[in-house]
């Protein structure tokens, strides 16, 4: 990934209503979100909704697949992985001991503390 497509991720993800929409449709993976129940949750009109999910896709963050009368959002699991890598490809100047915390974290993604601690 360049800097240029990271930069545009991160822009997508720098305004309130994006980042909401992005947490939720990540907490529905795999099967994905409707547009429509994006915006319910949210309380936000589906037409403005309609315009954060496409800049959300731009970035390539998220995909929308057609399923009968709705369009289905699910995150795009790879570009994500992408991103991170990118930020956090050279951390610590080759120490990972330092990044081990943060790396912990994100290995345990959602995890209890009693299921990671075993």
């Amino acid at each position: 990934m360049d800097k240029e497509g990271v930069i545009l991720a991160l822009a997508a993800l720098a305004q309130p209503t994006r980042l909401d929409a992005f947490r939720l449709i990540l907490e529905h993976e795999p099967s994905g979100l409707a547009a429509g129940e994006v915006a319910r949750r949210l309380t936000i009109p589906h037409n403005t909704m309609s315009t954060h999910l496409t800049v959300l896709a731009r970035a390539g963050l998220i995909g929308a697949e057609r399923r009968s009368q709705s369009i289905i959002y699910r995150a795009r699991l790879d570009r994500i992985r992408k991103v991170a890598s990118y930020l956090l490809k050279d951390c610590c100047g080759g120490r990972p001991e330092i990044c081990r915390p943060l790396i912990n974290e994100l290995w345990n993604c959602g995890a209890t503390q009693e299921e990671v601690n075993g």
